[in-house]
């Protein structure tokens, strides 16, 4: 039905009709009291946006993770008012959620239409709303997030956009309504740290980002009592510490905030699986790994492969490769998607190379080179070593993944009394100084650390692997810690103009942002 008769309210609609039936004397009497009952009872009551108490109730549910009990509760809503859109954006949640960490094309073929649907469904509510554009930006930034996951990345940037003008307009709008911040925000910051080979994207897609921006806007929200600040915080902290982790470069603040706010990381397994996720990228292994262990182990809450990936994650990085083997095959065999499937592959390849179990490792490799995709940086560069044929030397493999885990001194008394010349090619000698310097840097001792990084970038400036490059963003990010803006500026700068080097993007955009923290951008 159009828009027009959407707004007709019942006692309008009866009299079009009549009006209508003088004109149709042919028409049956029987005829017109149908179409007058179809028309009575299509004249619904308007609708709203109500975060009423059971959708509160929901959406923290279903934030937790516990997508069952969440959906329960969103039936309840819809029984309590029918007129109420609320329930479409939490459908919208579940869905995402399901999808976006499961990948499951059963589930894509299944949900995905479910988005295009609530975006149709939410534009009936009043637009005098601050919730109108929300809720419709919400549901757009769901269905980018999971086209990404699937491989349509232009469809996704295009959502993006879609995305993130309406936020803005909303913010101009409603700028006392606080729910804006938190999806604004990060989306100013994403906008903020695209790497110069996805330049083209935000010309095209008109989208200016700011870091500095967007960070304020975050800090806004989750220091705010409003209301809706208090009601939306456990999405808030899981954006605020991946931005202030990645962009900022302050994961000590990051692990502060998750205990001194005191988020829940037993009970709320987002929040759990954020936790654990950056205290491994924190070199913080025996923490994640405590997270993992002492989180609800619920059968309330979503079954997701991932808790098995990150699992041999922590166990691999202290060489504990029958543990790591359990938990990747585990993965694999379960895991329907495809991000990381190439590193874990890789991952898993190591553990039985490691054990002098070569004949299961060039199986493994096979794999890497087969299954999964080259989205992300850790796929693609998975996929290069496979496709290389070669293993890596192992005593730098092993004091790279103790480094990794934040055993320095282990990944230390291995490489002791060793120099590059002790090494055979001139990427193991390169690796292994800047695989010193990382070590070094990891305990604090800054002098060491930046000698090494120089002699790393002095060998290996043009050399096709990350391990210059990243030489020089860490030695920006020592300077940065420093004081010394301008020198660490230098090395951001030093590490962005490497070119044609592995984990480039990734690598750019966390110069990029440091670039951006040290001028006050």
């Amino acid at each position: 039905m159009s828009q027009t008769f959407k707004s007709i309210t019942g006692s309008r609609c009866v009299a079009l009709l009549c009006g209508y039936s003088t004109m149709q004397q042919g028409l049956s009497k029987g005829f017109l009291l149908l179409l007058t009952i179809f028309f009575l009872q299509t004249a619904h009551a308007e609708k709203v946006y109500d975060f009423s108490a059971t959708c509160q109730q929901a959406y923290q549910q279903i934030t937790a993770l516990k997508l069952h009990a969440g959906a329960q509760l969103v039936n309840q809503a819809r029984k309590e008012n029918p007129d109420n859109l609320i329930p479409e954006i939490l459908d919208s949640y579940i869905d995402f959620y399901i999808l976006f960490f499961n990948e499951d094309p059963s589930d894509y073929s299944a949900r995905m239409p479910h988005f295009a649907e609530r975006l149709d469904k939410l534009e009936d509510g009043p637009v005098s709303s601050p919730f109108y554009n929300y809720c419709r930006t919400v549901v757009y930034m769901q269905k980018a997030c999971v086209e990404i996951k699937f491989g349509r990345q232009w469809a996704a940037g295009w959502d993006f956009r879609k995305a993130f003008t309406i936020i803005r307009d909303n913010k101009k709008a409603f700028p006392g309504f606080l729910p804006n911040n938190m999806i604004y925000g990060p989306m100013l910051v994403a906008a903020g740290t695209i790497p110069d080979g996805y330049k083209w994207l935000t010309s095209l897609f008109g989208v200016k980002g700011s870091i500095k921006d967007g960070v304020a806007l975050m800090q806004q929200f989750v220091n705010s009592n409003d209301t809706m600040a208090k009601l939306f915080f456990n999405e808030a902290s899981f954006y605020y510490c991946y931005i202030m982790f990645y962009i900022q470069n302050k994961p000590q603040e990051v692990m502060q905030y998750i205990q001194q706010r005191k988020l829940d990381v037993v009970n709320n397994h987002l929040l759990a699986y954020m936790a654990t996720n950056l205290a491994i990228n924190n070199k913080s292994t025996e923490q994640a790994r405590s997270i993992m262990l002492h989180r609800n182990m619920s059968a309330e809450y979503m079954a997701t492969p991932v808790w098995d990936m990150e699992m041999g994650y922590t166990t691999l990085h202290h060489l504990e490769t029958q543990k790591a083997i359990s938990a990747y095959e585990t993965f694999l065999a379960s895991f329907k998607g495809k991000f990381y499937v190439k590193d874990v592959c890789e991952k898993l390849s190591w553990c039985y190379y490691i054990q002098g179990n070569i004949k299961a490792a060039n199986a493994t490799r096979v794999k890497i080179l087969k299954e999964g995709n080259q989205i992300t940086d850790a796929d693609k560069q998975a996929y290069k070593n496979a496709q290389s044929g070669q293993w890596p030397d192992l005593l730098l493999l092993k004091a790279r993944i103790l480094n990794d885990g934040g055993y320095n001194a282990e990944a230390l008394a291995l490489l002791a009394g060793k120099t590059a010349t002790d090494f055979n090619t001139p990427e193991e000698q390169l690796e292994f100084s800047y695989r010193v310097g990382r070590i070094y840097d990891d305990l604090g001792k800054d002098d060491d650390a930046l000698k090494a990084y120089a002699y790393a970038i002095k060998i290996g400036e043009t050399s096709t692997a990350y391990y210059a490059a990243r030489a020089a963003l860490q030695m920006g990010i020592i300077y940065e810690k420093q004081g010394n803006k301008n020198l660490a500026i230098s090395y951001f700068q030093k590490c962005i103009a490497m070119k044609n080097h592995d984990y480039k993007d990734s690598l750019d955009q966390k110069a990029k942002a440091g670039i951006a923290r040290n001028n006050g951008g």
